[in-house]
């Protein structure tokens, strides 16, 4: 699975430092892009930073959005990642910062899935729908994103959001806000069909720390680089269902062949039905009012057979597992 990694870092500053370090960007520049109270510095974003000022009232901060696959082709070789890296920042600061002066304040790991059609996307995503919440998220949406062709959730308290969408969707939404005309927008827009883009994002500071234990923001930035791939699965995991999607009839007769225990056979039976009956996993995961809920996920993955079904009304009839794709 190839994953490319953005780090967020910033830093709040009192309104005289701010100040002379905006005032010096802008002098560099001579134009900062104004979006509602921020400014972006883009003159760096083809070596892989964006500089963002926001100029609120209460507080003004300083972030960073680094994109390691323009910093270097392997963002695996961390040393010369940190160089690289920490040589752009001091440069475009005159020096005054580093990268341990900032703040690790967010991670977005983000991996594109091949599923082969745009008949394929949307049927991931409508099925993916059906999954709703699950503990400890809630739905949610995004700008540049279109709610019927994405499946995002966002965590309750655990500062991570999860984005599953129809990349080229998105990427003809973006073009056709930008005013280019419709022969255009499909031409550009065809080398990203069939692709789902995934991300799993680590929105503050206490979700980074929740994977790391380096106490300095580039032995952070090592930490979660080399972890990157079981970062993203953690969340991954806990929201899309593992196995082949089924209409609920073909996942019946799977359930009655490969499952010889009758009592979990029961459990998973129940489970099936309780899923679009309630519009939900997690509420049909409450209304099974069973201890050991866990245990019947784990059952449906042993088959490797989803508990989350295909509509009656769908086409297709079976959906691979999309944890084959990222292996």
């Amino acid at each position: 699975m190839k994953l490319n990694p953005i780090f967020e870092l910033s830093m709040v500053l009192d309104t005289e430092k701010f100040q002379k370090i905006f005032d010096m960007a802008y002098n560099k520049t001579g134009y900062l892009k104004e979006l509602d109270d921020e400014y972006l510095d883009t003159s760096l974003m083809e070596k892989g930073i964006t500089v963002i000022y926001r100029d609120s009232q209460y507080k003004k901060r300083i972030r960073l959005l680094i994109n390691l696959s323009l910093v270097v082709d392997d963002p695996s070789d961390t040393d010369k990642l940190l160089r690289k890296l920490d040589k752009r920042i001091g440069k475009y600061f005159n020096f005054k910062f580093s990268i341990n002066d900032f703040t690790l304040s967010g991670l977005n790991l983000i991996t594109d899935i091949d599923v082969g059609s745009w008949e394929n996307v949307a049927a991931y995503l409508k099925v993916l729908q059906r999954v709703s919440k699950i503990k400890g998220f809630s739905p949610a949406s995004y700008d540049g994103i279109d709610e019927n062709s994405s499946f995002c959730l966002s965590g309750n308290s655990n500062a991570i959001d999860f984005l599953l969408y129809d990349l080229e969707q998105s990427f003809a939404d973006q073009l056709r806000d930008s005013g280019m005309d419709h022969k255009k927008i499909k031409s550009a827009s065809s080398y990203t069909q069939g692709i789902l883009r995934a991300e799993v994002k680590l929105t503050k500071p206490k979700a980074v720390r929740a994977y790391t234990n380096a106490e300095d923001t580039a032995g952070q930035i090592v930490e979660l680089i080399t972890d990157r791939q079981q970062i993203f699965l953690d969340t991954f995991a806990r929201i899309v269902p593992f196995g082949d999607f089924y209409k609920k009839d073909a996942a019946v007769e799977i359930i009655w062949k490969e499952v010889k225990d009758a009592i979990m056979r029961r459990k998973m039976l129940r489970f099936l039905t309780l899923i679009p009956e309630k519009k939900s996993l997690l509420l049909a995961q409450k209304a099974m009012n069973c201890r050991e809920v866990e245990k019947v996920m784990i059952a449906f993955a042993k088959i490797n057979l989803s508990p989350v079904t295909l509509s009656k009304r769908s086409d297709i009839k079976k959906l691979g597992n999309l944890y084959s794709y990222l292996m």
